[in-house]
């Protein structure tokens, strides 16, 4: 089968397409002909070594497709079914070995490209506004890169929980995707002070919650939005990880709150994670959420996709097709 391999880490040019031999599904696993792989900043950070990842290896750790074959001691699975996952590698190829425990099953009314499109970011949405910051009637959230894959879903969420949002885009395109998915108000970062214009917007107050996947380049603008003892969710960091940080900043910044949370801690049990996927089906079902796919490339050009979502090139979802 093809697969898309990373021998050493380093820029796009390392993904490289390769015919390797099909795997067979051990126990406790599922094998999957992948119909779509998402494609996330996780896969960059693995591909470049900000995150250590074991060399040769095959990248990926979102995607949906149909179960061809079911390893040994797997109960609620059977061949045929319609499974989606994420936080699991090796989703850049024509077949995937999913652990049972990390797949899902698809829904009769979710198409497949969209539950590939949806599980990671969408997961991770949902813990951001039902764990990290429970989003509450009438509080402001600043959502940074609103017209991303994140943002979209995010805008999309707060509003959904009676929230109001304030996004941040670069350019009026990005900025019409926002609005369209719900935003209140929309700062051109490339044109404005963030941090000033929401002082403006909030009479001064601050916001709730900072919902930040940017990290390095946005960090202080974050810092300085919150209102006092807000809260400062960094679940990203898309332009560089953020610098140490000095303790006492949170205090002089309002006794604010900083936190550092992935999905892998939000996904621990079975439970946990059959709830979060289960409402966001849900929601996709019933339209509160519209997963916006804004690009498809072959599985060859894995690189190219790599290279316009580092390169901000992109809006909403990016897909890889094998």
């Amino acid at each position: 089968m093809r697969a898309i391999r990373v021998a050493a880490n380093g820029g796009p040019e390392v993904l490289q397409l390769t015919e390797i031999d099909a795997p067979e599904p051990q126990p406790g696993q599922l094998l999957v002909e992948v119909a779509a792989s998402g494609v996330n900043f996780i896969d960059t950070y693995q591909r470049s070594g900000v995150y250590a990842m074991q060399v040769p290896f095959t990248p990926g750790s979102e995607g949906a497709g149909e179960v061809v074959a079911v390893g040994d001691g797997v109960t609620g699975f059977a061949v045929g079914d319609r499974v989606a996952w994420a936080m699991a590698p090796g989703s850049y190829a024509e077949r995937a070995l999913v652990p049972a425990d990390k797949a899902v099953k698809v829904p009769a009314g979710v198409d497949i490209r969209t539950a590939a499109a949806a599980l990671l970011q969408g997961l991770t949405a949902h813990y951001l506004v039902t764990s990290t910051h429970p989003v509450r009637t009438g509080e402001t959230a600043l959502v940074h890169a609103a017209a991303g894959g994140m943002g979209l879903l995010l805008t999309q969420l707060v509003k959904h929980l009676g929230g109001n949002v304030i996004g941040t885009v670069s350019t009026a395109e990005k900025e019409k995707l926002a609005r369209e998915a719900g935003a209140d108000e929309v700062i051109r970062y490339t044109e404005e002070d963030v941090a000033a214009t929401v002082s403006d917007l909030t009479d001064g107050r601050g916001v709730d919650v900072v919902y930040d996947g940017v990290g390095k380049t946005t960090f202080d603008a974050s810092l300085a939005s919150l209102r006092p003892r807000g809260l400062l969710a960094l679940f990203g960091a898309a332009s560089g990880p953020v610098p140490p940080v000095d303790p006492q900043r949170l205090n002089s910044a309002g006794s604010v709150f900083l936190t550092r949370p992935s999905l892998a801690h939000h996904i621990l049990t079975r439970d946990e994670l059959d709830w979060r996927a289960g409402e966001l089906f849900e929601w996709i079902s019933t339209g509160v959420l519209d997963i916006r796919i804004g690009g498809t490339y072959p599985l060859e050009d894995a690189r190219r996709a790599h290279e316009d979502l580092e390169g901000r090139r992109t809006t909403a979802k990016l897909l890889l097709l094998p």
